[in-house]
């Protein structure tokens, strides 16, 4: 089951909404975390025992950690925090990372381990890393211990943002999973922030994947220059349509549920530097790495030697977080090459460069960027990067580049433009009693066009499912 599908819309949503306002107060997180578990499990109900072990296993944790820490056993309290945190590593990489290392070390002839064929359990990196901060918060002292199971089940289970992100630090949660504020404007801020993110998954990152898919499809040589850059703009914003369109949707239902989750992305599209578009893309990720892997090693306030290996080490991480495949680990790194650059030494330069030059800059990288993300081949992402720099001796373009260029090209300049604060601007000019009038009308909408769209359409992938 999916934001985007016909049954959560007018199904699942409204039962879950029903129930939840009709239950008394200290019901609500019981009915919520029943809810949880059915929506989760609706495809794989398998893995709901993977999930209740999960919760369970971190519950105690976090429950001896804060024992032992008002026992003054300070030793104690940090074994308890790495034995959670070895526990919920170690179930992440035997579910995603197990079949690539078997498979690696049968590629150089070690066949010692064996490849197992797992499904991979549905969000599995962000609920994992959700709990995870569990723990660590308690020892550093930035939330308090959750004695009530359902309340702290209801934390790791949380529909809106459970397979997909944003993902949430306990510490943001904690005081929200106790008690929250229920009100009319906030549940009318959920709507609207829901169906843009709806319209954004539905309307443009559906229709631009076609064309991804289009010129992903084709044989490398034949890949034009044009092409292969229209191919990888066309998932770049696929991509971001669909992964901020589920953000907005996630942070739209918490707050129908009376939960406040921080925005996930700030239009990276317009950055000026590397820098700045990882300070505005996936912001849940970058702040849980800072925060949880790059101080405790010691983060800027280190020798430049190790400042390169802290960057490289966390942003290897995070390449390979978002899959088990050896091109997203290639990802992270390229990212980590160019951010040690322009933390040490090309920042200082760019910044005096015209505006528009640290776009283009900045656009050209992470356009490459996606190319590495997108292809898992190694032969066939050399092929496309090669065909983009025009190495594969398949000319500027063809007859496909101009049928494609022309039949894409209104959902290309509106996503374009979508990306960009512009329409925000324009509304916030309008006056407050016009957007009273507007905001439910352009919600109402946008629901029906997004419907509209969902009963004829057949192609509607999630990307961040499968991480």
């Amino acid at each position: 089951m999916v934001f985007s599908s016909l049954l959560f819309l007018f199904t699942y949503l409204p039962v879950v909404l029903l129930i939840y306002y009709l239950s008394p107060l200290k019901w609500r997180n019981g009915v919520l975390l029943i809810f949880n578990l059915i929506f989760y499990g609706w495809g794989e109900p398998t893995y709901i025992i993977l999930m209740v072990f999960t919760i369970t296993a971190d519950y105690a944790a976090g429950l001896l950690v804060a024992r032992f820490k008002d026992q003054g056993r300070d030793r104690a309290a940090r074994t308890a925090v790495a034995a959670a945190l070895v526990l919920n590593l170690a179930i992440l990489f035997f579910f995603k990372y197990w079949d690539l290392i078997a498979g690696t070390l049968r590629d150089f002839g070690l066949d010692v381990l064996p490849t197992l064929g797992l499904s991979l359990p549905i969000g599995i990196s962000f609920y994992t890393f959700q709990t995870m901060t569990y723990p660590v918060d308690l020892y550093r002292g930035d939330a308090g211990v959750q004695k009530n199971l359902v309340n702290f089940g209801t934390f790791v289970t949380l529909f809106p943002q459970l397979i997909a992100g944003p993902i949430l630090k306990y510490k943001e949660l904690a005081d929200q999973v106790d008690q929250r504020t229920y009100r009319v404007e906030q549940f009318a801020d959920g709507v609207h922030i829901f169906v843009i993110g709806l319209g954004k998954k539905v309307l443009l990152a559906n229709n631009l994947g076609q064309l991804w898919d289009a010129y992903k499809a084709l044989p490398t040589e034949e890949l034009t220059v044009l092409g292969a850059w229209l191919g990888v703009v066309a998932f770049s914003l696929q991509l971001y349509f669909d992964f901020s369109g589920y953000s907005d949707m996630a942070i739209g239902l918490g707050r129908m549920l009376g939960f406040e989750f921080l925005k996930n992305f700030d239009y990276p599209y317009i950055s000026r530097s590397i820098t700045e578009f990882w300070r505005r893309w996936h912001i849940s990720l970058g702040s849980w790495f800072r925060e949880y892997v790059y101080i405790p090693m010691g983060g800027n306030r280190v020798s430049r030697g190790r400042l390169c290996f802290n960057l490289l080490v966390v942003w290897g991480l995070t390449g390979i977080w978002h899959g088990a495949s050896w091109n997203f680990l290639l990802w992270g790194l390229y990212f980590g090459v160019l951010l040690m650059l322009e933390k040490l030494w090309l920042k200082k330069w760019i910044d005096r460069w015209p505006r528009v030059i640290q776009h283009i800059y900045t656009l050209f990288l992470v356009l490459v960027s996606w190319a590495i993300f997108a292809v898992e081949d190694f032969g066939q992402l050399g092929g496309y990067l090669s065909a983009m720099f025009g190495l594969n001796g398949a000319g500027l373009a063809d007859g496909a580049f101009g049928y494609y260029l022309g039949s894409y090209g209104p959902s290309l300049l509106a996503a374009c433009v979508a990306s960009t604060p512009l329409m925000a601007g324009l509304w916030r000019r309008l006056p407050g009693r016009a957007q009273r009038i507007l905001l439910p009308a352009a919600a109402l909408a946008g629901l029906l066009l997004c419907t509209a769209y969902l009963v004829d359409a057949t192609y509607n992938p999630f990307l961040y499912f499968r991480f």
